[in-house]
């Protein structure tokens, strides 16, 4: 799902639009294999007789509301989260049903750093710390996609900006 055009200005254009790295399904994917396959195990071996509905039944039930609780919400939380970085600003959207973000100007970016864990480097990822001038000062994204290339394009379009500014 990609940033909604609507909700940019109209000199602004989108330069990256991220979700966090594909690691954080890593463990609800997981998950799904471990429920489906004792789901499915658990009503193949049970004894045939007439509890034999109401306990697949329950199985099924329990399933799906452990799918939804550790397969679904972390999926839709993935799927609803951007990383935007415009011609002219950072936006940070986040949630599902109720949503929250945060826009920080081009023009308020004191300093833009990334980390690195070896495992994360590994993954092409990290963390990214964006200060700003303001009174919440920073903020910190982490899971970012190809960390070291956002930080660069992030530098780059802080330049352009502050050339288009200055004249």
């Amino acid at each position: 799902m990609a940033y909604p055009q609507r909700l940019l200005a109209e000199d602004e254009e989108v330069a990256l639009d991220l979700h966090p790295h594909w690691k954080v399904l890593v463990g609800p994917g997981l998950w799904l294999l471990l429920i489906v396959g004792l789901a499915s195990f658990f009503t193949a071996t049970m004894p045939a007789g007439r509890q034999q509905g109401l306990g697949r039944l329950a199985v099924v039930a329990i399933a799906g509301a452990l799918l939804g609780a550790l397969v679904v919400l972390p999926w839709l939380r993935w799927l609803t989260t951007h990383f935007v970085i415009t011609t002219s600003r950072v936006v940070i959207r986040t949630g599902i049903l109720a949503r929250r973000g945060r826009d920080i100007p081009l023009s308020r970016v004191n300093d833009v750093t990334f980390s690195s864990t070896v495992f994360e480097r590994l993954l092409h990822c990290g963390t990214l710390v964006v200060e700003s001038a303001g009174e919440r000062g920073q903020v910190t994204l982490t899971d970012v996609p190809q960390v070291e290339e956002v930080q660069r394009e992030l530098y780059r379009l802080l330049e352009a900006d502050d050339a288009r500014r200055r004249g």
